[in-house]
């Protein structure tokens, strides 16, 4: 029996469909499941594998060269869902991951990923609640295939555009890194070249004080339960809704509630340069609200004196995101109440100092999110190209492409 995606029981002029086993050699064999404790032992430099990407770094493997990886449990399987990866170089594969590699003249690795990828395997499907794609169905799933010429041009689009997310991806990653440094130095140096003096918190330009947030906000507001109804334009957050985020817009996503269920549920409208942070599971989340908000009891919201700056705090709030786990209550998960959201010390300069601090890393955020928009752009050029190529709805020769 094979299986076969519905979306290609009609194939395209040209195309052919063959089962898996007809166009990769697996590789199966060579895998060694390795626990936690075993890999303890063996820290080292080559990658560790499973279904969905890399686990850990051992000191040995035993794959080398190029190879898909498809998730045997565990994964995912559904149209548009990393079912498989590329590994290149030496690594190692433990037993939730297919390995294959493709035959030559059949197909690449790069097409044949992109194709599974594609594909909607989820139907197949079975085993418990993580799900399995067992061998016996691998084997026997349907793969269609453009001519192998046209497979190779595919292969070369689609790479490219990966390559570029994946830059993309690493000056995101390096802008990440600097500003947390930048972090450091300003929030332990400052900006005038100041002696330090050690504190409770560590060391600080002499001039600045450490002082609780508490002392220094206007009021620490906590958040309410859900609403019961969702029928307004105020945006009510819970963590999610804000993680990522430097500034809270009135696009942000979330739901809605009214001014009329605001006043019955007893919730409080947080106002506009206030500061919302995450109190429960994940501390250090926060954002700058430029809009009136409703926030659930995940977060707390700190609403911003006139001498301090909402920028700054967001950042220094991001800063001991260490202090607010290490005086967490714990039950099922950590959590900080409204007291201990207040006696958060944190070093406070001049609002003068505070503002120049803002505007340096608002300049260092802004460019992480343009290239975060420009990966986004290149994300969604790949899924248009993957679905128009892998449908023949465009053909290779079709695209006017340069360098």
């Amino acid at each position: 029996m094979n299986y076969l995606d519905p979306e290609f029981s009609t194939l395209p002029d040209g195309w052919t469909s063959k089962t898996l086993q007809d166009v990769v050699e697996i590789h199966n064999t060579k895998r060694q499941p390795l626990n936690g404790r075993e890999r303890e032992g063996h820290k080292g430099i080559y990658p560790y594998c499973g279904a969905n990407g890399v686990v850990d770094y051992i000191d040995d493997y035993r794959f080398d060269g190029e190879y898909v990886l498809i998730a045997e449990d565990g994964g995912y399987w559904g149209k548009h869902q990393p079912s498989s990866y590329i590994m290149r170089g030496k690594f190692w594969v433990n037993n939730h991951a297919h390995v294959v590699s493709a035959k030559d003249g059949e197909t690449t690795n790069v097409f044949f990923s992109n194709i599974v990828n594609y594909l909607n395997i989820d139907p197949f499907i079975g085993g418990d609640a993580r799900g399995k794609l067992t061998k016996a169905i691998l084997t026997q799933l349907a793969i269609p295939l453009p001519p192998f010429p046209e497979q190779k041009k595919i292969a070369h689009i689609l790479s490219a555009v990966q390559r570029a997310i994946e830059a993309r991806g690493r000056i995101i990653q390096t802008t990440t890194e600097l500003k947390k440094a930048l972090m450091h130095r300003l929030f332990t140096e400052g900006l005038r070249n100041e002696p330090q003096k050690q504190t409770e918190i560590g060391p600080i330009p002499e001039s600045w004080e450490v002082v609780a947030v508490g002392d220094i906000c206007r009021s620490i507001v906590p958040g309410r339960n859900k609403p019961k109804n969702f029928d307004g334009d105020i945006p009510w957050l819970t963590t999610p809704n804000i993680k990522g985020l430097d500034y809270i817009n009135a696009d942000v996503d979330g739901l809605r509630v009214s001014p009329d269920e605001l006043k019955s549920s007893g919730g409080r409208l947080i106002p506009k340069k206030s500061v919302i942070m995450s109190c429960v599971g994940e501390f250090g989340v926060s954002a700058v609200t430029n809009v009136e908000i409703v926030i659930n009891q995940q977060l707390h919201a700190f609403v911003c004196s006139k001498n301090l700056n909402p920028v700054f705090l967001c950042n220094q709030l991001r800063y001991r995101k260490s202090y607010m786990q290490s005086i967490a209550a714990i039950t099922t998960i950590p959590y900080l109440n409204k007291s201990k959201c207040e006696s958060v010390p944190i070093a406070l300069p001049g609002r003068e100092e505070q503002d120049e601090i803002a505007d340096a890393l608002e300049t260092l955020d802004s460019k992480r999110n343009q290239h975060i928009a420009h990966r986004q752009a290149l994300q969604d050029l790949f899924r248009t190209f993957l679905h128009q190529l892998m449908t023949a709805k465009t053909r290779v020769h079709e695209l006017e492409l340069t360098a």
